[in-house]
């Protein structure tokens, strides 16, 4: 049920092909929700037969023919009936934190591996959603934005990727400190 919202939250502002519902989940989504595009596309065709979203078909040179999905009332209306239903609890589920929980009987290398590959791959995606974020803003400063913008909830669901891969980074950060002293190599 939470991919159909996100897809639909997704959609809510603009038509969109598949291929690019996968791209904008990969950078500008991720930061909220992640999906595979098998999942996408199974959800998609599901959305369209439930009369949640329309596609037609757009006809390409030299490459197959793509479908455009965009919401229609009955999505519209799903989408808002969601946004009245008490979220479910976030919950953590993160095979690093389960690594570094095992630290006595762990190949200490590995995991500092780990950390190091977990700190690169969250600057990544900080730098995409600061990209993204700057690409929101435009020319206005975020004061003003908040003030002026129409597109509040990405900004807001960026922020929060935002913060969470800069805790990621800080906590990374720490837990190499302490296991260089605990565990010169």
């Amino acid at each position: 049920m939470a991919l159909r919202n996100a897809l639909l939250a997704a959609l809510i502002d603009r038509e969109s092909s598949g291929y690019d519902l996968a791209k904008k989940f990969r950078v500008s989504v991720a930061n909220f929700w992640t999906a595979t595009p098998q999942q996408l596309y199974r959800e998609l065709e599901k959305m369209e037969s439930e009369g949640l979203l329309t596609a037609r078909v757009v006809k390409q040179d030299k490459r197959p023919d793509k479908r455009i999905f965009s919401v229609t009332d009955a999505g519209r209306a799903a989408l808002h009936d969601f946004t009245r239903q008490e979220p479910k609890p976030t919950t953590v589920r993160d095979e690093l934190l389960v690594q570094v929980e095992a630290l006595a009987y762990a190949d200490v290398p590995s995991v500092r591996s780990s950390i190091e590959t977990q700190i690169k791959q969250s600057r990544r995606r900080l730098e995409a959603y600061e990209r993204s974020l700057a690409e929101i803003l435009g020319t206005r400063t975020q004061e003003e934005f908040v003030a002026t913008g129409n597109r509040i909830g990405p900004y807001l669901t960026l922020q929060r990727g935002i913060s969470f891969e800069r805790e990621n980074i800080s906590w990374g950060e720490l837990a190499l400190t302490i296991l260089t002293r605990r565990f010169p190599s």
